[in-house]
């Protein structure tokens, strides 16, 4: 009777746990059996494993193996158990000496014993680089440096290089890790010279930037709010180590390679998504877009299109920052601070307000109806993108307006007096926070009111817009007055746009 124990990860939600693999070998009939609430793809290593140890020249023992998997109330998914199991059964069989300590194995392994890529490999490297535990895995295609620690992992190509690793018979090429560039120039990204004209559209969407701010862009079909929204990723600054880190691992575990692991992400689900595809669902609970999008761009295009109870799964997220799925197999809270940059068009056909426009006032209604109160109260910029004349365009008389690296400059100063001054984005500012930075006059108050009250805004609508002011100030680097609170106040005019 002989026992060994490896270790190894699992994921949950998008975060490692740590996990024991332990074999038990004994005498009795042939028998393999996993316990500790491993699901259907971990009992099938079972095959993966035996075929693999057979053809990298081991004997597989053909006696009573019980395998444990620690913690039992921890499920397991995915086939990134095969690699430790082998080496438990090894080392309990006494085929392989286990001389190295703090090591932590993870891999799915082939029918030939080859390791392949593990989707979710990102958390693993992490907690293992918090555990000071050296993670051996499958080569990965991924580029994660600068990120994680490189002294905390290497990659084996097969389970004998991993058998070698254990038993000290290969060293590693230990490299010193580089944090990402803050200034590295964002070079994927689309540009705002781009697009011709759209003065008024390009400001409010370096507003949106500059403060984290919900958008939503409204105009006729071709009038650019699609190519307008494709560029906010490239006006907002780089992120942090910290956000890059969670970033990563969430497109890791969603199986989602991104080459730029500091550049803010853009999400555009189609607006055939469901809710559980949109906000995160199914069993066990996955991430959904947005969360994918989290430290970036959620992008809604034809925002109306959308089944109204997949917008309205959206109302938590855009005020919490975060979403908590709830099913029978489990429930998880996901990450999901992001921008939301919504287009759709004023009416059905597209062209309210043209003599191109059919509808009639029942059917715009009835279109604009899809979209709840309760939902565009979170949305703090509302734009109207007007169409811009053919002949103008073809005659290059649009001025360009600069480029998204000079805009980007001014985002990024703005967010860093933010940040001096509450330490987050103005759209993450709470209420209490906003009554202490936001102090104004008995008559500015008055004033406000009384503009509040004659577009109809609610007490939600008035912090949204007292925070759009205040990145239009911090923008213009002055002390917030009342000609801010004025300019973001037009950003309100919901019914103007689109009656």
């Amino acid at each position: 009777m002989k026992t060994a124990t490896t270790q190894t990860y699992g994921i949950q939600g998008i975060r490692a746990r740590p996990v024991s693999v332990d074999a038990h070998i004994s005498g009795g009939l042939p028998a393999f059996n996993i316990v500790g609430l491993a699901e259907t793809i971990v009992r099938e290593s079972r095959e993966r494993v035996r075929s693999a140890i057979l053809n990298s020249g081991f004997e597989f023992p053909n006696k009573r193996i019980t395998l444990n998997l620690s913690p039992a109330d921890l499920p397991k998914q995915g086939g990134g158990y095969d690699l430790p199991i082998a080496l438990a059964l090894l080392i309990a069989s006494g085929q392989v000496n286990c001389r190295q300590s703090n090591l932590a194995f993870c891999g799915e392994l082939s029918l030939e014993g080859e390791c392949r890529p593990l989707r979710g490999l990102f958390p693993l490297l992490l907690r293992a680089e918090q555990d000071h535990v050296r993670l051996v895995h499958p080569p990965d295609r991924a580029h994660h440096q600068g990120l994680v620690d490189e002294s905390c992992h290497e990659a084996a190509n097969n389970l004998l290089e991993a058998c070698a690793i254990l038993e000290g018979k290969r060293r590693s090429s230990q490299t010193t890790a580089h944090p990402p560039c803050e200034t590295q120039v964002q070079s994927t990204q689309l540009d705002l010279m781009d697009i011709c004209g759209q003065a008024e559209a390009k400001a409010a969407l370096e507003i949106a930037a500059a403060g984290g701010h919900n958008i939503l862009l409204v105009g006729c079909p071709g009038s650019g709010k699609s190519m307008l929204a494709q560029r906010l990723p490239g006006l907002l600054p780089q992120l942090n180590m910290q956000d890059a880190r969670e970033v990563a691992s969430i497109h890791s575990v969603c199986g989602s390679h991104r080459p730029q692991p500091t550049e803010p992400p853009i999400r555009s689900p189609h607006h055939t998504a469901s809710a559980a595809a949109l906000v995160g669902g199914g069993a066990p609970p996955m991430p959904g877009e947005i969360t994918l999008a989290h430290r970036g761009v959620l992008f809604l295009d034809e925002f109306p299109e959308f089944a109204p109870k997949v917008l309205q799964a959206m109302r938590e997220p855009l005020e919490n920052g975060e979403i908590s799925v709830s099913r029978s197999s489990g429930r998880e809270i996901y990450p999901a601070s992001f921008q939301l940059v919504a287009a759709m068009n004023p009416c059905p056909c597209g062209y309210a307000g043209t003599d191109r426009c059919d509808c009639s006032r029942d059917q715009i209604t009835r279109y604009q109806r899809r979209i709840s109160g309760p939902l565009l109260d979170r949305i703090d910029l509302w734009v109207a993108v007007r169409s811009q004349a053919t002949s103008d365009v073809m005659r290059n008389q649009l001025p360009a307006g600069e480029s998204s690296e000079t805009v980007r400059l001014r985002v990024a100063s703005a967010r860093q007096i933010q940040l001096q001054r509450q330490g987050c984005s103005n759209a993450r500012l709470s209420a209490k926070q906003l009554d202490q930075v936001c102090r104004l006059d008995q008559t500015s108050r008055e004033k406000l009111g009384a503009a509040a009250d004659k577009l109809g805004l609610s007490l939600r609508g008035l912090h949204r817009m007292l925070r759009v002011a205040l990145t239009i100030a911090d923008l213009q680097r002055e002390e917030l007055a009342m000609t801010h609170i004025f300019s973001a106040l037009g950003y309100r005019d919901t019914q103007g746009m689109l009656s």
